[in-house]
């Protein structure tokens, strides 16, 4: 193709200035432009500025849920550890009670195996003080029953010596 051709293709084409064209299509588009300021504008930036306290708000929300969030954490951590520390106090007081009861009990064992030690050692006394006194009586009758024996008797040497004997073989009996 020649280049008179090449020339003629773009006359006729879009690509080609035409003044009058320019000027019609610059008004259209002032006029488009001024039809969607009046129109469309307006509706398209409120519904971007709601949208964007939309926006604003939920992070706002979220900002406010996040802090009450951690607030509550700490709360609950400081909870727990108050109930560790109380749990703890009543771990300790119960042990203390325990070993107090503990050594009351054992305090009241030691004094009642004293006392019963005690009035064991009392029965004993008392009952050898018994015994003594018996054995007293008894030697008492024996040594009168003896003297009158003697006293009735002759005093031989051989039969007083027969009548000891006797005597201490009858203690000797009697202890047995």
């Amino acid at each position: 193709m020649p280049i008179s051709g090449f020339v003629f293709l773009l006359e006729g084409s879009l690509l080609s200035p035409n003044p009058g064209l320019i000027f019609w299509t610059a008004i259209t588009f002032l006029l488009l432009l001024v039809l969607l300021k009046k129109l469309a504008w307006q509706p398209i930036l409120t519904a971007l500025d709601e949208r964007e306290k939309n926006i604003k708000s939920a992070i706002e929300r979220a900002e406010n849920a996040k802090e009450e969030a951690e607030k509550t954490l700490e709360e609950n951590k400081k909870a727990l550890q108050n109930a560790e520390v109380e749990s703890d106090r009543i771990i300790k007081e119960g042990k203390e009670y325990a070993q107090k009861m503990k050594d009351e009990i054992v305090e009241k064992a030691h004094l009642e195996a004293k006392k019963m030690t005690e009035n064991a050692k009392n029965e004993i006394e008392q009952e050898k003080q018994r015994a003594l006194m018996a054995l007293r009586d008894e030697v008492a009758e024996l040594a009168v029953k003896g003297a009158e024996k003697i006293i009735r008797t002759n005093l031989d040497a051989e039969k007083q010596k027969a009548v000891i004997e006797g005597m201490l073989e009858d203690i000797t009996s009697i202890k047995n």
